[in-house]
């Protein structure tokens, strides 16, 4: 083989290696989770999804494929694309559990089949479209993060709470540290955002987490009114 030929499969196995990892190597995920009060209580403002303004809980976000270096894979399969009708039965609690705020008004469809296409196809090795709802819903339940923090007594009622205690309620809820993320209102008071939450690698077990998000909070935050 040719010098040009050697190049050439040189160049089809790293191909072939970058690929594979994209579409089907991930060390763990990110199930992402956020309070509507804080994304509403921006300047960006919301809309309610045309079934209603939703409970005032903790809606996903997303359910996410990292590396252990921080880094992630997106729109591993441009081929797999969103199919409603594999989410028919699932249907009620996507719109109660992940619903839309953006504007204008809509179902949510939109905002789901942005989440499959850029992380949900990542994860197709071990989960199909159906199942990766269907989990991310069951991780949402299984965590059932308002509760955790209303016990601890941290309520969504505009008052300001220690960070370490927001975390450590959360760490003794689930058994394993969480990664916070604020926002700040017009006010520029820092809110809570989001809350990110480890899983294995199948979807369904929670982890501690291999590399916490970018981005910190500050020591006092509010729990924005929704």
């Amino acid at each position: 083989m040719g010098v040009k030929g050697w190049a050439i499969l040189k160049f089809l196995m790293f191909q072939s290696l970058f690929v594979s990892q994209s579409q089907e190597d991930f060390d763990f995920f990110y199930l992402v989770v956020q309070w509507p009060g804080a994304y509403c209580d921006t300047k960006r403002s919301c809309c309610y999804p045309t079934s209603g303004k939703p409970d005032a809980d903790f809606g996903i976000h997303g359910l996410w494929p990292n590396y252990k270096d921080g880094s992630y894979p997106s729109n591993c399969d441009p081929d797999s694309q969103f199919d409603r009708s594999q989410i028919e039965d699932l249907l009620s609690g996507m719109k109660k559990n992940w619903p839309t705020l953006s504007c204008p008004s809509n179902e949510g469809f939109n905002f789901w089949e942005h989440e499959w296409e850029k992380h949900g196809t990542c994860s197709e090795s071990v989960m199909d479209q159906h199942d990766y709802f269907k989990n991310t819903l069951k991780l949402k339940d299984k965590a059932n993060l308002l509760q955790i923090l209303t016990n601890s007594g941290i309520n969504p009622d505009d008052g300001f709470y220690d960070l370490n205690k927001i975390t450590k309620a959360i760490k003794d809820g689930i058994g394993f540290t969480p990664g916070l993320q604020c926002n700040k209102d017009p006010e520029r008071n820092s809110q809570l955002y989001q809350i990110y939450l480890c899983v294995d690698t199948s979807g369904s077990e929670f982890i501690e987490c291999p590399v916490l998000p970018r981005g910190r909070c500050p020591s006092k935050l509010q729990f924005a009114k929704f």
